[in-house]
């Protein structure tokens, strides 16, 4: 009598269908990162003789490239996470998106502005002498306020709207999506008192003030980078 032996196939993990999207995802927010260098390379150009001065406009460029990426990334974070985080809200969601948008627009618009300070400079200043000073301050003040705008009140409107998606949706842990929410009124009023001049912008309660909501966007990108979204209700739905 020949024994009969039975090999059972190893069982198969099903597939993660969100992982490309949570890596992705994560990697444009930890891209948006890059532009921590231009606080440096942008500190000549707030001199107001800069614009009729010597030396080289590398530093201004380079930076303006850095927002540039940070720019398409900001895109990238909202076009990327919109297909799972519409399952929750899709009011929210489109919210997130458009606020992502207009950040990356006002961004754009102050690099605009600062390669205008150093085409002034380099084409325009030699003739002009003292007179082209004002000029790049008015163009500087561009920068500045679209930085305060964007940069600054921007990720106030991101971090209530996606914060309040990712918490109630589970889809990653909920300390994280919590920081954003905390973070955002924080980051809000140290605008508003920079807005009405009551603060500066690289003053320590500045600093400590956006804190938080950097903390929320690292901590955000890192987790789906290296974990992906959580299993959850959205998540074990069929796609559309």
């Amino acid at each position: 009598m020949t024994a009969t032996i039975s090999i059972e196939a190893p069982e198969r993990r099903p597939k993660d269908p969100w992982r490309r999207t949570s890596f992705t995802a994560g990697a444009f927010y930890v891209l948006t990162f890059v532009s921590i260098p231009v606080l440096g390379l942008y500190g000549p150009v707030h001199d107001p003789r800069y614009v009729v001065g010597p030396g080289p406009d590398t530093g201004v460029i380079v930076g303006g490239l850095l927002e540039l990426v940070v720019a398409l990334a900001c895109i990238g974070t909202a076009v990327t996470l919109f297909p799972i985080v519409r399952r929750q809200n899709e009011g929210l969601a489109l919210g997130f998106v458009a606020t992502r948008t207009l950040e990356a627009s006002l961004i754009v618009v102050g690099v605009v502005a600062l390669l205008a300070v150093v085409t002034v400079r380099q084409d325009v200043a030699g003739s002009l002498g003292a007179a082209a000073i004002p000029a790049g301050a008015a163009l500087v003040a561009v920068y500045d306020g679209t930085f305060l705008l964007g940069q600054g009140l921007m990720p106030v409107a991101n971090a209530i709207l996606l914060g309040t998606l990712l918490y109630r949706s589970g889809l990653v842990p909920r300390a994280i999506p919590l920081l954003g929410l905390v973070g955002a009124p924080v980051l809000l009023a140290s605008k508003i008192a920079e807005l009405v001049g009551v603060d500066d912008a690289l003053s320590v309660w500045a600093i400590v003030a956006a804190l938080p909501i950097a903390v929320w966007e690292l901590s955000l990108g890192l987790w789906l980078i290296v974990k992906g979204f959580r299993p959850c209700a959205i998540t074990a739905r069929s796609e559309d």
